[in-house]
Protein backbone atom coordinates (compact mmCIF):
# COMPACT_ATOMS: atom_id res chain seq x y z
CA UNK A 1 0.00 0.00 0.00
CA UNK A 2 1.57 3.25 -1.12
CA UNK A 3 0.57 6.08 1.19
CA UNK A 4 2.16 9.45 0.54
CA UNK A 5 2.90 11.44 3.68
CA UNK A 6 1.84 15.10 3.80
CA UNK A 7 3.73 17.79 5.67
CA UNK A 8 1.00 20.22 6.65
CA UNK A 9 -0.27 20.10 10.22
CA UNK A 10 -3.63 18.40 10.57
CA UNK A 11 -6.36 19.46 12.97
CA UNK A 12 -8.20 17.04 15.27
CA UNK A 13 -11.12 15.39 13.52
CA UNK A 14 -13.99 13.62 15.26
CA UNK A 15 -14.92 11.43 12.31
CA UNK A 16 -15.41 7.70 12.77
CA UNK A 17 -14.15 5.34 10.08
CA UNK A 18 -14.57 1.59 9.67
CA UNK A 19 -11.87 -0.29 7.75
CA UNK A 20 -12.82 -3.51 5.92
CA UNK A 21 -9.56 -5.13 4.78
CA UNK A 22 -8.40 -8.75 5.06
CA UNK A 23 -4.67 -8.11 4.77
CA UNK A 24 -3.69 -7.40 8.37
CA UNK A 25 -0.49 -5.45 7.66
CA UNK A 26 -2.19 -3.23 5.09
CA UNK A 27 -5.15 -2.65 7.41
CA UNK A 28 -2.93 -1.64 10.34
CA UNK A 29 -0.82 0.62 8.12
CA UNK A 30 -3.95 2.36 6.86
CA UNK A 31 -5.30 2.62 10.41
CA UNK A 32 -2.06 4.20 11.66
CA UNK A 33 -2.02 6.76 8.85
CA UNK A 34 -5.66 7.71 9.33
CA UNK A 35 -5.33 8.08 13.10
CA UNK A 36 -2.19 10.18 12.66
CA UNK A 37 -4.33 12.42 10.42
CA UNK A 38 -6.84 12.88 13.23
CA UNK A 39 -9.52 10.38 12.19
CA UNK A 40 -10.97 7.82 14.60
CA UNK A 41 -10.90 4.21 13.40
CA UNK A 42 -13.68 2.39 15.28
CA UNK A 43 -12.60 -1.04 14.07
CA UNK A 44 -10.99 -3.24 11.43
CA UNK A 45 -12.85 -6.17 9.88
CA UNK A 46 -11.40 -8.86 7.61
CA UNK A 47 -14.81 -10.28 6.64
CA UNK A 48 -18.33 -9.11 5.98
CA UNK A 49 -20.01 -10.48 9.10
CA UNK A 50 -17.51 -8.77 11.40
CA UNK A 51 -17.86 -5.53 9.43
CA UNK A 52 -21.64 -5.59 9.85
CA UNK A 53 -21.29 -6.30 13.57
CA UNK A 54 -18.85 -3.42 14.03
CA UNK A 55 -21.17 -1.14 12.07
CA UNK A 56 -24.19 -2.06 14.20
CA UNK A 57 -22.31 -1.40 17.44
CA UNK A 58 -20.44 1.81 16.57
CA UNK A 59 -21.17 5.29 15.30
CA UNK A 60 -19.67 4.98 11.79
CA UNK A 61 -19.48 8.00 9.48
CA UNK A 62 -17.67 6.38 6.55
CA UNK A 63 -16.43 2.93 5.45
CA UNK A 64 -13.17 2.16 3.66
CA UNK A 65 -13.80 -1.22 2.07
CA UNK A 66 -11.62 -3.67 0.15
CA UNK A 67 -13.57 -5.77 -2.33
CA UNK A 68 -11.73 -9.07 -1.95
CA UNK A 69 -12.11 -10.06 1.71
CA UNK A 70 -12.51 -13.25 3.72
CA UNK A 71 -15.87 -14.84 4.46
CA UNK A 72 -18.95 -15.84 2.55
CA UNK A 73 -19.45 -12.51 0.78
CA UNK A 74 -17.13 -9.89 -0.64
CA UNK A 75 -16.77 -6.18 0.08
CA UNK A 76 -19.44 -5.14 -2.41
CA UNK A 77 -22.04 -7.41 -0.83
CA UNK A 78 -20.88 -6.26 2.61
CA UNK A 79 -21.43 -2.63 1.61
CA UNK A 80 -24.88 -3.46 0.23
CA UNK A 81 -25.96 -5.17 3.46
CA UNK A 82 -24.59 -2.36 5.61
CA UNK A 83 -26.48 0.25 3.60
CA UNK A 84 -29.66 -1.76 4.09
CA UNK A 85 -29.16 -1.13 7.83
CA UNK A 86 -28.37 2.58 7.46
CA UNK A 87 -27.05 4.60 4.51
CA UNK A 88 -23.36 5.39 4.96
CA UNK A 89 -20.75 6.57 2.44
CA UNK A 90 -18.40 3.85 1.18
CA UNK A 91 -14.99 4.23 -0.42
CA UNK A 92 -13.73 1.10 -2.16
CA UNK A 93 -10.01 0.40 -1.92
CA UNK A 94 -9.14 -2.45 -4.26
CA UNK A 95 -6.61 -3.91 -6.65
CA UNK A 96 -9.38 -4.79 -9.11
CA UNK A 97 -10.53 -2.39 -11.82
CA UNK A 98 -12.07 -4.78 -14.35
CA UNK A 99 -15.36 -3.79 -15.91
CA UNK A 100 -17.43 -6.47 -14.15
CA UNK A 101 -16.18 -5.57 -10.66
CA UNK A 102 -16.60 -1.86 -11.26
CA UNK A 103 -20.14 -2.43 -12.58
CA UNK A 104 -21.08 -4.39 -9.44
CA UNK A 105 -19.52 -1.75 -7.21
CA UNK A 106 -21.49 1.02 -8.94
CA UNK A 107 -24.73 -0.64 -7.90
CA UNK A 108 -23.92 0.22 -4.26
CA UNK A 109 -23.30 3.90 -5.14
CA UNK A 110 -19.85 4.35 -3.57
CA UNK A 111 -18.52 7.87 -3.14
CA UNK A 112 -15.12 6.81 -4.50
CA UNK A 113 -13.33 3.82 -6.04
CA UNK A 114 -9.58 3.92 -5.42
CA UNK A 115 -7.28 1.30 -6.91
CA UNK A 116 -4.25 0.06 -5.01
CA UNK A 117 -1.64 1.33 -4.57
CA UNK A 118 -3.23 4.66 -3.65
CA UNK A 119 -1.87 7.74 -1.91
CA UNK A 120 -3.02 9.55 1.19
CA UNK A 121 -3.72 12.80 -0.64
CA UNK A 122 -6.27 11.09 -2.90
CA UNK A 123 -7.81 9.33 0.07
CA UNK A 124 -8.19 12.63 1.96
CA UNK A 125 -9.87 14.15 -1.07
CA UNK A 126 -12.24 11.19 -1.37
CA UNK A 127 -13.19 11.49 2.32
CA UNK A 128 -13.87 15.24 2.01
CA UNK A 129 -16.03 14.63 -1.07
CA UNK A 130 -17.89 11.86 0.76
CA UNK A 131 -18.82 14.21 3.60
CA UNK A 132 -19.84 16.95 1.22
CA UNK A 133 -21.97 14.70 -1.01
CA UNK A 134 -23.82 13.09 1.87
CA UNK A 135 -24.63 16.48 3.35
CA UNK A 136 -26.38 17.52 0.11
CA UNK A 137 -29.52 15.69 1.20
CA UNK A 138 -29.79 18.11 4.13
CA UNK A 139 -28.87 21.28 2.30
CA UNK A 140 -31.20 24.25 2.29
CA UNK A 141 -31.71 26.16 -0.98
CA UNK A 142 -28.97 28.60 -1.82
CA UNK A 143 -29.63 32.14 -0.67
CA UNK A 144 -30.61 34.73 -3.24
CA UNK A 145 -28.31 37.71 -3.96
CA UNK A 146 -30.67 39.95 -1.98
CA UNK A 147 -30.31 37.95 1.25
CA UNK A 148 -26.65 36.98 1.27
CA UNK A 149 -23.48 38.00 -0.46
CA UNK A 150 -21.84 35.54 -2.85
CA UNK A 151 -18.98 35.21 -0.38
CA UNK A 152 -21.28 34.15 2.44
CA UNK A 153 -23.13 31.73 0.18
CA UNK A 154 -19.82 30.09 -0.69
CA UNK A 155 -18.82 29.97 2.96
CA UNK A 156 -21.93 27.95 3.77
CA UNK A 157 -19.93 24.97 2.52
CA UNK A 158 -18.01 25.34 5.81
CA UNK A 159 -20.98 23.65 7.51
CA UNK A 160 -22.20 20.24 6.38
CA UNK A 161 -25.30 18.91 8.13
CA UNK A 162 -25.79 15.17 8.48
CA UNK A 163 -28.76 14.16 10.62
CA UNK A 164 -28.21 15.09 14.25
CA UNK A 165 -24.65 16.32 13.82
CA UNK A 166 -22.75 18.74 11.64
CA UNK A 167 -19.24 18.92 10.25
CA UNK A 168 -17.57 22.32 10.31
CA UNK A 169 -14.47 23.12 8.29
CA UNK A 170 -11.44 24.01 10.39
CA UNK A 171 -8.30 24.39 8.33
CA UNK A 172 -7.92 21.29 6.16
CA UNK A 173 -10.36 19.10 8.06
CA UNK A 174 -14.04 18.75 8.94
CA UNK A 175 -14.77 18.42 12.66
CA UNK A 176 -17.93 16.67 13.82
CA UNK A 177 -20.17 18.37 16.40
CA UNK A 178 -23.38 16.83 17.68
CA UNK A 179 -26.11 19.46 17.62
CA UNK A 180 -27.19 18.62 21.17
CA UNK A 181 -23.66 19.48 22.38
CA UNK A 182 -23.79 23.08 21.15
CA UNK A 183 -24.40 25.37 24.10
CA UNK A 184 -24.09 28.82 22.57
CA UNK A 185 -23.46 30.49 19.23
CA UNK A 186 -21.67 33.82 19.62
CA UNK A 187 -21.37 36.35 16.79
CA UNK A 188 -18.49 38.77 16.41
CA UNK A 189 -18.84 40.84 13.25
CA UNK A 190 -18.62 38.31 10.37
CA UNK A 191 -17.50 35.42 12.59
CA UNK A 192 -19.58 32.97 14.61
CA UNK A 193 -18.12 30.90 17.45
CA UNK A 194 -19.57 27.52 18.42
CA UNK A 195 -19.26 26.89 22.17
CA UNK A 196 -19.65 23.31 23.43
CA UNK A 197 -19.01 21.83 26.86
CA UNK A 198 -15.27 21.55 26.28
CA UNK A 199 -14.29 23.32 23.06
CA UNK A 200 -15.03 26.24 20.80
CA UNK A 201 -14.71 26.67 17.04
CA UNK A 202 -15.02 29.78 14.88
CA UNK A 203 -16.25 30.16 11.33
CA UNK A 204 -16.19 33.15 9.02
CA UNK A 205 -19.95 33.13 8.73
CA UNK A 206 -22.74 35.31 10.16
CA UNK A 207 -24.94 34.08 12.97
CA UNK A 208 -28.02 34.27 10.74
CA UNK A 209 -26.35 32.13 8.09
CA UNK A 210 -25.27 29.55 10.67
CA UNK A 211 -28.78 29.23 12.11
CA UNK A 212 -30.25 29.02 8.63
CA UNK A 213 -27.85 26.27 7.65
CA UNK A 214 -28.13 24.19 10.84
CA UNK A 215 -31.96 24.33 11.10
CA UNK A 216 -31.94 22.92 14.63
CA UNK A 217 -35.14 23.87 16.46
CA UNK A 218 -33.50 23.97 19.90
CA UNK A 219 -31.04 26.66 18.78
CA UNK A 220 -32.81 30.01 19.06
CA UNK A 221 -31.53 33.54 18.69
CA UNK A 222 -31.85 35.50 21.93
CA UNK A 223 -29.79 38.57 21.08
CA UNK A 224 -28.29 40.08 17.95
CA UNK A 225 -24.98 38.52 18.96
CA UNK A 226 -26.11 35.25 20.56
CA UNK A 227 -28.14 32.10 20.04
CA UNK A 228 -28.58 29.45 22.73
CA UNK A 229 -29.55 25.80 22.83
CA UNK A 230 -32.79 25.82 24.83
CA UNK A 231 -32.06 22.27 26.02
CA UNK A 232 -28.93 23.56 27.76
CA UNK A 233 -30.50 26.56 29.54
CA UNK A 234 -30.09 26.41 33.34
CA UNK A 235 -31.87 29.61 34.42
CA UNK A 236 -33.24 32.80 32.88
CA UNK A 237 -35.03 36.01 33.80
CA UNK A 238 -36.30 39.02 31.86
CA UNK A 239 -32.80 40.15 30.93
CA UNK A 240 -30.38 37.21 31.05
CA UNK A 241 -30.01 33.52 30.29
CA UNK A 242 -27.64 31.22 32.14
CA UNK A 243 -26.04 28.35 30.21
CA UNK A 244 -23.46 26.52 32.26
CA UNK A 245 -20.99 29.14 33.46
CA UNK A 246 -21.95 31.65 30.78
CA UNK A 247 -24.51 34.46 31.17
CA UNK A 248 -26.09 35.58 27.91
CA UNK A 249 -28.15 38.77 27.44
CA UNK A 250 -31.78 38.27 26.45
CA UNK A 251 -32.82 40.95 23.98
CA UNK A 252 -36.36 42.22 24.32
CA UNK A 253 -37.02 41.71 20.58
CA UNK A 254 -36.08 38.03 20.88
CA UNK A 255 -37.83 37.23 24.19
CA UNK A 256 -41.11 36.02 22.67
CA UNK A 257 -39.37 33.64 20.29
CA UNK A 258 -37.19 32.30 23.09
CA UNK A 259 -40.18 31.64 25.36
CA UNK A 260 -42.13 29.95 22.59
CA UNK A 261 -39.23 27.55 21.94
CA UNK A 262 -39.09 26.71 25.64
CA UNK A 263 -42.75 25.78 25.56
CA UNK A 264 -41.93 23.51 22.59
Amino acid sequence: MALVSMNEKRLPLCMNLLIVEDEAILAMTLCDHLESEGYTVVGIANNGLKAIDLFRNNDVDLILCDITIKGEFDGIETARRINDIRPVPVIYLTAYSDAETVARAKQTFPVAYLTKPYNLMNLRLAIDIAINNLSRTDKTPAASPTTASSGESTNRELILKMGQHIFIKQGYQFIKIFLKDIQILEADDIYTTFLTDTKKYSLRLSLSAVLDKIEYSSLVRVHRSYAVNTERVDTFDDNEIRVGERTIPLGRHFKEQFLSRLHG
